[in-house]
């Protein structure tokens, strides 16, 4: 095997080898965020405001002074003096820095916002000082609708603003008005609406910051999925250094993309910490999470219309999207072009055109959360995919396979310039419906009908775009300093020949630390446990770049790309010292089974031990040149081959990969009272090259139950008034696995061509389930009622069986 080939026969690559997270976590030696050890530690909580919109009139910390334990404080007031508002991406004039790490400007602006930081000896002295915090309040109007938010009238919810538009933006590829008008067919649709979840991980948000005075320097221990974006945000923000300031993320349980959203209170906790001289933890508890931990997009579709020919092919899309982000931007607007790495969904449009506008609204904050923002628009396209299809009398099936994009046509580039790199979508629908008994199924719908219930079958298919090109930041406002894509990774070897990895990236769950085991361990000849993978990330190791983390689906390949790129400089030191101690030159160097040999005499070799030992303890031996050269480690980045985008066109590729999930299910549906049953699902992923197919399968089943969670059970609505209506597990509903179906599973494998190994970022199929269970019930509805909400609890599926919404879709040809 040569290092070139990363393609080559593996012993351990794209085997399912056993995680090597799992022995420590199944034992409970895992370290999470609040169980990390520190000294002299303090503890804070936060008192939140009751309001969704509301000017604060008075703070009273006096009785908080009180309460044994008390620590101290952190106002408004001096956050505003203290730190700079957080970096807006949008351009003016939205882009006043209006975020803090508590409420600003004598304003709250939702539910559960942060006005005081209270610090105290313990968890209850910090948790009964800040309920003794007096606040204030004079309620405003609150705007919790995106559809009344744009209106000149309505309530601003950032006065310094003036108005509730973060971002306003039109996509136009092709010529949609000349699809429409020479279509045989129009599919018009009033109003459609993707609803507010979240991911709620098992851990909430842990964050202790620790600030040494003597070298100024802030560590920030806890969960963060994009650690360097995270210290530029904070560093900014409390106008210090960056280099002073340390990110260490160990185990922590889930992100789904939520955690990137942890800067915010990690300044709060900076501020106190430098405050008051000792180091501070803050433990969120599922309301707050619930309240202020990040929602997933809400987004309302408008002024829908497809173009369709008599023989089925879908020519074009157009549609208005109101994108609901609630009180702040944080990582938004980038959502508002996130979207469009999967303008074409799965099929072969030629034309679209999509006006966008960014809304802020007296709700909590949105992050990004698994599929961010493309999951949305994929929903929309599968919607249509199913109402043209029931409105013009097509079987669905047919229809999709018609309008798939096939094998051969990859790459594919779409509409806006993206480039799909591989897949198979026919295959993979057709097993997904072997899986279900497709046949069967429609016998058994035929046989129930007239018994008071009904069976729907439907179908989900889903890109999971991986390895963003960050130029993507341009189009939302052209002078941010972003472009392409990168990330870092390091190999060394030990004093005693031990191979040692740190990536870049964060593993919450994903099995980074097996993936790159994997592949160190048959790049370099050695066992696949003679690897050690430092567990989560520092950034004080050295390994990480600006983009570094874990989100966007894209470990698989620049995670692992920089690993191999490290690897490789590893072997070469090896090889280089092998030859000088062995006679050889070095690309006649073999590594194999933990020692370096000489190809053709494997009587000449050295083992690692020894390597490492004439590196580190006799340099001396080694020729001028080598020793010069040689330290036994490989620090390398990887960067995905991006240019920048057309900003006039809003044109250019944004994803390096596309794996593919294509969901299909069996539902029931009881007349009466509207619940619905799940009695088949499956799932077909294609990710490519798999490098561990059982860390591929867990995660495919983890996105399907997310998204299957979703559909059915989980909502974040609010009261006229912006109360939220789920602040915790009683009244937010998460799939058990008494809700959950037997999930039926199947993979089809095709490589990308752009990356190292063939694989692809996946894990963010969770919206393949919103797709199929919206398509089932459509289904069983016929053509008599319409599926226009992502959100199917029982009393939308009786409306949509009764038909109530039948008048919102109508063929205008």
């Amino acid at each position: 095997m040569t290092l070139t080939d990363t393609r080559a026969a593996k012993a351990f690559t794209g085997q399912a080898m056993p995680r090597k997270e799992d022995d420590r976590l199944l034992k409970a030696q895992g370290e999470f965020g609040d169980d990390t050890p520190i000294a002299h530690l303090a503890y804070v909580n936060f008192v939140r405001s009751p309001y969704a919109h509301a000017r604060i009139t008075s703070i009273d910390v006096s009785a908080a002074e009180q309460v044994e334990g008390y620590l101290g404080c952190l106002l408004p007031e001096e956050a505003e003096v203290l730190t700079d508002g957080f970096m807006e991406l949008q351009g003016p004039p939205a882009d006043v820095e209006v975020d803090r790490c508590l409420t600003s400007l004598g304003k709250v602006r939702f539910v559960g916002e942060a006005v005081v930081a209270v610090a105290g000896e313990t968890r209850e002295a910090a948790r009964d000082a800040a309920a003794a915090v007096l606040v204030e309040y004079e309620p405003l109007t609150a705007v919790v609708d995106a559809r009344e938010a744009i209106k000149h009238d309505a309530p601003a919810v950032h006065d310094q603003i003036g108005h509730n538009i973060a971002w306003d933006g039109t996509f136009d590829y092709g010529d949609i008005d000349f699809a429409l008008d020479q279509a045989d067919h129009v599919i018009e649709a009033d109003e459609l609406h993707f609803h507010r979840s979240s991911a709620t991980p098992l851990e909430c948000n842990a964050i202790t910051v620790q600030y040494d005075a003597g070298v100024e320097t802030f560590t920030i221990i806890g969960g963060c999925a994009q650690p360097q974006v995270t210290t530029l945000m904070v560093a900014a923000a409390l106008r210090h250094s960056a280099e002073r300031i340390r990110i260490v993320s160990k185990d922590f349980g889930g992100s789904f993309g939520v955690k990137i959203g942890m800067y915010v209170q990690a300044t709060a906790l900076a501020l106190l910490s430098r405050k008051l001289g000792r180091p501070m933890r803050w433990t969120e508890t599922r309301t707050e999470h619930h309240l202020t931990g990040g929602h997933c997009n809400e987004r309302w579709f408008r002024n829908v219309k497809m173009a369709v020919q008599s023989d089925g092919t879908v020519l074009g899309l157009s549609y208005d999207a109101l994108d609901d982000i609630g009180a702040y931007t944080r990582y938004e607007p980038l959502g508002a072009v996130i979207w469009s790495h999967v303008t074409n969904a799965c099929y072969q449009l030629s034309h679209l055109k999509v006006r966008f506008r960014t809304v802020y609204t007296n709700k909590g904050p949105v992050l990004p959360v698994r599929g961010y923002s493309r999951v949305q628009h994929l929903w929309l396209v599968e919607r249509m995919m199913d109402i043209a299809a029931h409105e013009l009398g097509f079987d669905p099936v047919e229809f999709r396979m018609h309008n798939y994009i096939k094998p051969e046509q990859y790459p594919y580039t779409t509409v806006n310039g993206c480039v799909y790199d591989s897949g198979n979508l026919p295959l993979s629908l057709s097993k997904a419906l072997d899986l279900i008994d497709y046949q069967q199924a429609r016998q058994l719908q035929a046989e129930i009908r007239g018994t008071g219930k009904r069976i729907g079958i439907g179908i989900g298919s889903t890109l999971d775009s991986g390895t963003n090109n960050f130029g993507q930041a341009r189009i939302i406002y052209e002078h941010l300093p972003f472009g392409g894509n990168t990330e870092g990774g390091l190999v060394r070897m030990g004093a005693d020949g031990t191979i040692f990895a740190v990536t870049g990236g964060v593993a919450f769950g994903q099995g980074h630390e097996t993936t790159v085991a994997q592949v160190v361990s048959d790049m370099l000849g050695v066992g696949y446990d003679d690897v050690v993978v430092h567990r989560g990330a520092d950034s004080s190791l050295s390994a990480q770049t600006g983009f570094s983390g874990s989100y966007a689906s894209q470990f698989a390949v620049t995670g692992i790309g920089a690993i191999i790129n490290a690897t490789r400089k590893l072997a070469r030191e090896i090889r280089l010292v092998a030859a000088s101690v062995l006679g050889a030159e070095p690309d006649d160097i073999m590594l194999e089974g933990g020692f370096a040999k000489v190809a053709g005499d494997p009587e000449r070799a050295l083992p690692f031990a020894a390597v490492a030992g004439i590196v580190h303890f006799s340099p001396a031996v080694l020729p001028d040149e080598v020793a010069d050269e040689v330290g036994l480690v490989g620090r390398a980045v990887y960067r995905a081959p991006f240019k920048l985008p057309d900003l006039d066109r809003k044109y250019g590729n944004l994803s390096l990969t596309y794996a593919t999930q294509v969901h299909a299910c069996v539902l029931e549906i009881d007349e009466e009272t509207g619940e619905t049953k799940i009695l088949r699902y499956a799932m077909v992923d294609d990710c490519g090259t798999p490098i561990n197919p059982m860390i591929v399968e867990g995660q495919v089943q983890g996105a399907a139950a997310h998204g299957i969670s979703a559909a059915l059970f989980e909502h974040f609505g609010y009261t006229a008034d912006g109360q939220p209506m789920a602040a915790n597990f009683y009244d937010y509903h998460v799939a058990t696995a008494y809700d959950m179906p037997t999930l039926r599973y199947d993979n089809v494998i095709s490589p990308s061509p752009f990356t190292n190994m063939g694989a692809k970022g996946m894990g963010e199929g969770g919206g393949a389930p919103l797709h199929a269970i919206s398509s089932a019930i459509q289904d069983a509805a016929g053509t008599a009622g319409m599926v226009l909400d992502s959100f199917n609890p029982p009393e939308r599926v009786l409306r949509v069986v009764n038909g109530q919404d039948r008048s919102k879709v109508r063929v205008t040809r």
